[in-house]
């Protein structure tokens, strides 16, 4: 895998970047995401403690529902997915034709009044799709994901390990885009929305070469909410 600090972004900005990437790597992406394994079990376990079936559950960054979608929806688990590559979703809506497979930038994504009214959900999950969108974007999403959970549910996500600048950097071949909150003020922030915070790990730590290191957090709205919930910048 190459890294290239210095690639300039595409003039469209870098989800469309992201978005064409993973189309064009989808079976690629889809053959080696076919396992879960045991680190992420144990995290999806924790999210999910609790809940009984059918817990509607939000998946945002799906890919193709493999594995961890598919994980959910074998506990009776209702799962919603959101992802921007059609390719992957085609897989996810094919395999698994139980679950709601949605195309949308997860950035920006809200859900639809029509079919979502009062659908908040028991547990909400982002992992290893956060760092594909610009830091900017990152507490205002956190936020909207604290106003559609419902009370005493869990947000489980994964991260940048590091401080760093946005960077590209190549995965099966094509050129993906990366950026991520710096591990102290993502969790200032998701304090400051008015999440609670049950667990924390590095997933990989940062090295002094090309691994800027990954993080894993799970956070859960009170069972209480407070009267008012805290907006970040949108």
């Amino acid at each position: 895998m190459t890294m290239n600090h210095d690639d300039p972004l595409l003039p469209a900005g870098p989800q469309p970047l992201n978005r064409d990437s993973y189309d064009a790597i989808a079976s690629a992406w889809d053959a080696a995401r076919r396992c879960l394994d045991e680190r992420e079990a144990g995290w999806l376990l924790d999210l999910v403690r609790g809940l009984r079936p059918p817990a509607p559950v939000l998946d945002l960054g799906c890919g193709s529902g493999r594995p961890l979608g598919e994980w959910l929806l074998a506990r009776g688990l209702q799962v919603t997915g959101i992802d921007q590559s059609a390719r992957l979703l085609a897989l996810a809506r094919t395999r698994l034709p139980q679950g709601r497979w949605l195309e949308a930038d997860i950035g920006g994504w809200i859900p639809d009044t029509d079919t979502d009214t009062d659908k908040n959900f028991a547990a909400v999950l982002i992992w290893d799709a956060l760092f594909h969108l610009p830091r900017a974007l990152h507490l205002p999403l956190l936020a909207r994901i604290f106003r559609l959970l419902q009370p005493g549910g869990r947000l489980l996500l994964s991260s940048g390990g590091s401080a760093q600048p946005a960077f590209t950097d190549t995965m099966h071949g094509a050129r993906f885009f990366y950026d991520a909150l710096a591990p102290d003020v993502l969790l200032a922030g998701l304090l400051d929305l008015g999440f609670g915070l049950e667990r924390i790990e590095y997933l990989n730590p940062p090295t002094r070469g090309r691994d800027k290191g990954r993080i894993a957090v799970l956070a859960r709205r009170p069972a209480a909410a407070p009267a008012t919930v805290p907006h970040a910048a949108e």
